[in-house]
């Protein structure tokens, strides 16, 4: 059981400031590719009302040669907080695109200059950018320059270890106007392998005087208070921890605000979200949605008996009834179980897991 500190307690009693804008949750969930749609968004929501949401990575090179915005652009008026991300490595586009940003009702707008994959930081952008400190920071001035409302950075420790910038970038961010960091603290060479080195948030910390939000290996609410008592930074953001788990911005918000564990959720309820998630994406998105979905329930299903099983037939689902035949069946079979078999719930009871499905919690740990 995790005990926060008097300290931390005291610290995230206050609201985050960032800017002119002013949260009342120092616990925010990450933007990702493919992940935080507006469908996945408001189920984020819904157990984390006042944590700051991020849309997915927007390129502004693509969203200068658009004639109409892009979905990925697409904010609901009542999400708020809420942020809209930018890539690219030209400043100018970036200012425009910063500009449609805060018109379509983002309340900061942040710039990727961590983003590991190839096909980005080819192109001049992600965390290519912390080799072209100069270039990064010029980018933040003209967006800062082209908007109102708060600019903010997400970025990583530094290229590979034996190019770890990530103070003297930090720093330069901050003095281009940059009013927020975020720090995913691997490298990126690492991309999302290893160990995070939040070390390395905490000389970050001591360096800025902007807050500084703390990301890397969140996967739990005991984890995301070891990393604010390590770091001391100003916040924390979830990333691949909700994968499958809505939950966990609010589960860790709450435990901040309260030092009470929420309840876990079970298996049945966790399928019961998958559901209203794959018919969101249906709604929103039509077959594409379907096909998108399939990944998302696959992260769903896991932890519990039959879940190796049910992962197996999401994957090829076809269409939005078929999937919620596979998760009605699954949901009406764990019910059947639970009633002959005390204790079972979303963890798992490991003695009546199948092997592959041990594994994999054991990883999730």
């Amino acid at each position: 059981m995790t005990f926060a500190s008097s300290k931390l307690s005291q610290k995230f009693a206050k609201p985050l400031t960032i800017g002119n804008v002013i949260l009342k949750s120092r616990v925010l969930q990450s933007p990702l590719s493919g992940v935080t749609d507006l469908v996945f968004r408001r189920l984020v929501r819904r157990y984390a009302p006042d944590s700051m949401l991020y849309t997915e990575m927007i390129s502004a090179t693509d969203l200068h040669h658009m004639k109409a915005l892009p979905k990925l652009m697409e904010i609901d008026r009542h999400e708020t907080p809420i942020s809209i991300q930018l890539f690219d490595c030209r400043p100018d586009f970036l200012a425009e695109a910063a500009q449609k940003a805060a018109a379509e009702g983002a309340d900061t707008v942040d710039i990727n200059m961590g983003c590991p994959v190839n096909k980005i930081t080819k192109k001049g952008g992600g965390s290519s950018l912390l080799r072209q400190p100069e270039l990064a920071a010029q980018i933040v001035r003209s967006v800062v320059a082209a908007v109102d409302i708060p600019v903010t950075v997400k970025t990583r420790i530094g290229w590979d270890d034996t190019e770890i910038t990530i103070l003297d970038f930090a720093k330069r961010m901050e003095d281009a106007g940059a009013k927020m960091i975020t720090v995913h603290a691997r490298t990126r060479s690492q991309g999302y392998t290893g160990t995070a080195k939040w070390e390395w948030i905490r000389q970050v910390k001591e360096v800025l005087t902007i807050p500084v939000i703390a990301n890397g290996d969140i996967f739990s609410v005991d984890a995301a208070i070891a990393c604010l008592e390590q770091t001391g930074a100003d916040g924390v953001m979830c990333s691949r921890g909700t994968l499958g788990y809505p939950f966990l911005v609010g589960e860790v918000d709450h435990f901040i605000k309260t030092g009470e564990y929420l309840p876990k959720p079970t298996a049945i309820e966790c399928l019961q979200v998958a559901k209203e998630h794959l018919q969101g994406l249906w709604e929103y998105k039509g077959m594409r949605g379907i096909r998108q979905s399939r990944k998302h329930m696959a992260w769903y299903a896991k932890g519990f008996v039959g879940a190796a099983a049910l992962r197996d037939r999401l994957f090829r689902v076809e269409s939005v009834q078929d999937g919620i035949d596979c998760l009605d069946q699954e949901i009406a079979q764990l019910a059947d179980y639970q009633a002959n078999h005390q204790g079972v719930n979303y963890q798992g009871t490991f003695g009546a897991i199948a092997p592959e499905d041990m594994a994999e919690m054991i990883a999730m740990q």
